[in-house]
């Protein structure tokens, strides 16, 4: 019996979850529902060496880092891990995927920010959609809804079944209004489209050929330009830059006439908005749920989440209230698709807030603002034990730095200083300079930076031991 390569999608930036997830931090990459990250309950999900074999995973350029070092830290193995020059939609992605795969490989397309709660009924489902799959078929996985929702998509089941427990699809069907999904869920036979696949790489390349040769045209030289970097597979940008951008539903599934579908029902969400949180969460006796430093006097029906300080609310019912160190998100909650809309605001005015928290990450760590000032801002910097930033400077701000914790190793200019708690050091505006890490534990610093501008695209690197050099700093 042949492995099943899952391939996680891990793209998109979950604007309808800010101000949690974050261009730069989106929500795939957050502790939502458990103590681990949407994307380790995934890749947990297939960590069944006997039946999965290890995920390729596809994700957006500035994510790379972020998520290599959450499978590293969690022992976790990869088959390759894909970087999206630019996100193309899911046609595409799932199309290197089947380039990077055998010919012959079972490939399960899913996508790393969806809930499951039923882990043997999933496992279940993907080994009966497996028979169709290795026959030809097309299989996506449809979930029995327990509401009319207006905010999925619908697949409805033909007769017969071209497997045990696998049905045919009859048509794909875009999102309803509410009197339409409430006919489904009366007529039957109507279940909402998960985004779950499972095919055969060739299949799924040969139905591309057929329904949209431009995508695999452009996605084949892409990978056959690919380069390797670190631990990472570049697919050339210039030629995947050409492809259009399409949904696999929209591409390949609803033009496809060995579609097939199999039902199953798995405590699944796509957690796609605050609501969605709410409706999966663990509720209290007046159906509140909160998550972090919260308290509630005479509410009811609310999502009340606190990142940093405590979050009070008196006297109200069905509202979203979250709070991050940087912002405060306030909605009633039947209007929180629209919690999107801000971020398009945000976006618009060129604010930071849509792409980065008050907390960083880089490859080597992180760093958070502590305060912001006329000339001048104070940072937090934490850097992993052996990490090192780039050799740099800057045309704009000179910087004084401070060990909390740890050892540092600067590099200024033509000196080098070892730097241990308590110790500083100054960085003139114009000197190269690098930091490192020497140590086994994390390194704390405490930076002060001053001038005229403190923005970040203010730094020149020279050198990068994580291939950074004439990438532009966000």
């Amino acid at each position: 019996m042949s492995k099943i390569i899952p391939a996680i999608l891990c793209g998109g930036v979950g604007s309808r979850l800010w101000p949690a997830s974050r261009a730069l931090f989106p929500k795939q990459l957050l502790p939502l529902v458990s103590e681990q990250s949407m994307l380790l309950e995934t890749v947990d999900r297939v960590g069944d060496s006997t039946r999965f074999a290890a995920p390729i995973l596809l994700c957006n350029t500035d994510h790379r880092f972020l998520v290599a070092a959450q499978l590293q830290e969690a022992g976790l193995a990869h088959g390759g891990l894909i970087l999206e020059p630019e996100g193309r939609n899911t046609a595409p992605a799932v199309a290197l995927a089947a380039l990077h795969a055998n010919p012959d490989d079972l490939l399960l397309v899913l996508s790393a920010d969806h809930l499951i709660r039923d882990g043997a009924a999933f496992r279940e489902a993907v080994e009966r959609a497996s028979t169709a799959a290795a026959e030809g078929h097309l299989v996506t996985f449809g979930i029995e809804p327990d509401h009319p929702s207006t905010g999925y998509g619908y697949i409805r089941s033909g007769t017969g079944e071209v497997a045990p427990g696998v049905n045919p699809v009859a048509k794909f069907v875009e999102k309803p209004d509410l009197a339409t999904a409430e006919g489904f869920l009366a007529e039957g036979g109507y279940r909402w489209n998960a985004g779950i696949f499972l095919f055969r790489a060739d299949r799924y390349l040969e139905e591309l050929e057929r329904h949209a040769p431009e995508i695999l045209s452009a996605c084949r030289a892409a990978m056959d330009g690919a380069a390797a970097d670190l631990d990472f597979i570049r697919p050339d940008a210039e030629a995947f830059l050409a492809c259009p951008s399409d949904s696999i539903d929209y591409a390949v599934m609803e033009k496809c006439d060995r579609a097939a579908v199999a039902p199953c029902d798995l405590g699944w969400s796509d957690i796609g908005s605050w609501s969605q949180l709410w409706d999966v969460g663990e509720k209290d006796a007046s159906g509140n749920v909160t998550v972090g430093d919260t308290l509630l006097e005479d509410a009811s029906g609310c999502y009340v989440r606190s990142e940093h300080k405590l979050v009070a609310a008196v006297g109200v019912e069905d509202l979203v209230i979250v709070s991050t160190p940087d912002a405060m998100l306030v909605t009633r909650k039947d209007r929180a698709q629209d919690v999107k809309k801000i971020v398009e605001r945000l976006t618009a005015e060129g604010r930071d807030e849509q792409m980065n928290g008050q907390r960083c990450y880089r490859p080597w760590g992180y760093y958070e603002g502590i305060h912001i000032g006329e000339r001048h801002q104070v940072k937090h910097i934490c850097v992993n034990p052996g990490a090192a930033l780039s050799l740099q400077m800057h045309h704009h701000r000179a910087e004084h730095w401070i060990v909390v914790k740890g050892t540092a190793r600067v590099t200024r200019d033509d000196e080098i200083l070892l730097l241990t708690e308590n110790e500083g050091t100054y960085i003139p505006l114009g000197a190269t300079h690098r930091l490192e890490n020497p140590g086994k534990v994390p390194l704390s610093m405490v930076e002060v930076q001053s001038g005229s501008y403190l923005g970040e695209d203010d730094i020149v690197r020279f050198e990068d031991v994580y291939n950074r050099v004439g990438e532009p700093v966000k």
